[in-house]
């Protein structure tokens, strides 16, 4: 999330990572936000989907970025939005990526990727798109979940992180979907991530964070 290394189909990469990166996820709050940064966060994320309760304007997003140090990536959270729409969020709120969790064509993450963004595209492990489906996206990295529930994302349902493990040799990946305090580390674990997400698992109410919890889940 912090550097915009090319996924590579082709060749394998070493099954060793460095340091699993952390994203703290539907952020609402200044304090909030500077808090997680303190306590070790790699990366924020911002939510730009009208339905879900951690939505938040531009304007309040770019509050957001300012109170955050400049080495923490700032990622907006989209779902289907028009590249227009995507880019020009991203300049007004300050963004360093963006995270598509829809079913956006690959020419939209090309587009934004030229725009100098980090570009995460969301794959799913039961709809579509489905983690088979990586290669046709040129995407900087990929969050995956399980894809049940009633939003796009964010639905707090944990699942067969191992799934995921395949995908992890070959992309930068993201572990993301009912992580926790409790099971970050055998998620960890089970599908070995450059990254993990979490939202909900830290919060005390939606769209809250519980910095304890938080510090905790860093741990």
């Amino acid at each position: 999330m912090t550097a915009d290394r090319e996924p590579s189909p082709e060749t394998q990469r070493p099954v060793s990572t460095p340091t699993v990166q952390v994203k703290i996820c539907g952020l609402t709050r200044v304090d909030e936000a500077a808090a997680c940064a303190a306590a070790g966060a790699h990366a924020i994320g911002l939510v730009f989907y009208p339905r879900s309760r951690r939505h938040v304007s531009p304007e309040t997003a770019r509050e957001i970025s300012r109170a955050i140090p400049a080495g923490v990536a700032r990622v907006g959270v989209f779902v289907d939005a028009p590249p227009e729409v995507v880019l020009q969020t991203a300049r007004t709120a300050g963004l360093t990526g963006v995270q598509l969790h829809g079913c956006e064509p690959p020419e939209v993450i090309d587009r934004l990727r030229r725009e100098g963004l980090f570009v995460i595209k969301a794959l799913f492990a039961e709809r579509a798109p489905a983690f088979e489906d990586a290669p046709r996206y040129p995407a900087s990295a990929f969050l995956v979940e399980c894809g049940r529930g009633a939003l796009p994302g964010g639905n707090a349902q944990d699942w067969d992180w191992s799934k995921a493990g395949p995908l992890t040799e070959r992309h930068p990946v993201i572990l993301a979907g009912g992580l926790t305090p409790d099971n970050a580390a055998q998620a960890i674990g089970a599908a070995s991530p450059d990254a993990v997400d979490v939202s909900s698992g830290v919060e005390a109410a939606p769209g809250r964070k519980d910095i304890r919890k938080v510090e905790a889940f860093i741990r």
